[in-house]
């Protein structure tokens, strides 16, 4: 049913001439530029806001909010897991035909995923993954991938209240001291990367973009890092120039197994490999690694496997 209402609502858009698009994103017919940037405008954001409890980071059209487990302390191999390492749950909102589209990721504990799935599932929205991103961590997480379409409000509530079913925290709390400083030569690992990362809460984090336009039922996903569909790198120092990374690289089926091979090969541990929407296009699959080593003898690696994939590099 879904799929019939986005692609009924895609014909009657073809008759639609898109405008000018800021960002200049290739975008297709059926995206609806014009009028997708005057739902933007219409959506009362305030009140997402309000419900879901924070404010949200802010990229074009989306609007990206962030649950990370703050409440959890996880290990694995002897590293405390920052948040943004990997535990760092979010939704997105992306205002599409005449309401928003909406995905996200959020971290659970095994005996959270069947309340926080039925609540989710009784408020009309899909799930459309539940997995591992990590080995050997203690206590275990895991990832529940939604989606949704409809009322940014009801969404939000229905997010909201999913999330409530778990221990999730649902305010935020003013942060006790300023995040610690990212001790690492992060120049060097702009360069080896090839795109500028970002520090967030102790952790220094790549976004890279594949070549080719990602869309799912029908809306092109973009930007691409806040919808979750770029490359994604994280580097937490473990000290004397070491890290651990983990994160998700974004790939088509035939760069699968070219991208294990130059991970391994470089010591770098894969530790999933599952898909995280329904009906995107291209079909995509994400492998998640981790490794804690010399931070950039693991560049070289990850820039290895980035060589084997469609991923700019500027």
């Amino acid at each position: 049913m879904r799929s019939t209402i986005w692609a009924l609502i895609g014909i009657g858009a073809c008759f639609i001439v898109p405008g000018t698009n800021a960002q200049k994103i290739d975008w297709q017919p059926f995206t609806e530029p014009f009028v997708t940037t005057a739902h933007a405008q219409d959506i009362d954001w305030k009140q997402v806001d309000d419900v879901l409890g924070r404010k949200p980071a802010v990229a074009g059209d989306v609007h990206r909010y962030g649950f990370p487990r703050t409440d959890l302390s996880v290990t694995l191999d002897g590293v405390t897991i920052k948040p943004a390492l990997a535990l760092g749950g979010w939704v997105a909102f992306k205002p599409a035909h005449g309401g928003a589209m909406i995905m996200g990721d959020l971290v659970l504990l095994e005996t959270e995923i069947n309340p926080v799935m039925a609540k989710m599932i009784a408020s009309g929205l899909e799930i459309t993954a539940v997995h591992n991103h990590l080995l050997r961590a203690s206590p275990a997480t895991f990832y529940m991938h939604v989606a949704g379409h409809g009322d940014p409000v009801k969404l939000a509530s229905a997010i909201h209240d999913g999330l409530a079913e778990s221990r999730t925290p649902l305010t935020v709390a003013a942060p006790a001291s300023p995040p610690p400083a990212v001790d690492l030569d992060t120049a060097q690992l702009d360069q080896i990367i090839g795109v500028k990362g970002q520090a967030n809460g102790g952790v220094y984090q790549f976004n890279v973009p594949r070549r080719d336009p990602i869309s799912e039922g029908g809306m092109q996903l973009s930007p691409v890092g806040p919808m979750g569909v770029a490359i994604g790198i994280n580097f937490q120092p473990t000290g004397e120039g070491r890290a651990a990374i983990t994160g998700d690289f974004v790939l088509t089926g035939d760069e699968v197994n070219p991208v294990i091979s130059a991970l391994r090969t470089h010591g770098i541990e894969v530790t999933a490999i599952h898909s995280h929407m329904l009906d995107e296009q291209p079909r995509l699959f994400f492998m998640h690694f981790w490794a804690n080593d010399d931070a950039i003898r693991l560049a070289k690696g990850l820039r290895a496997a980035l060589d084997k994939t469609a991923s700019t590099k500027s």
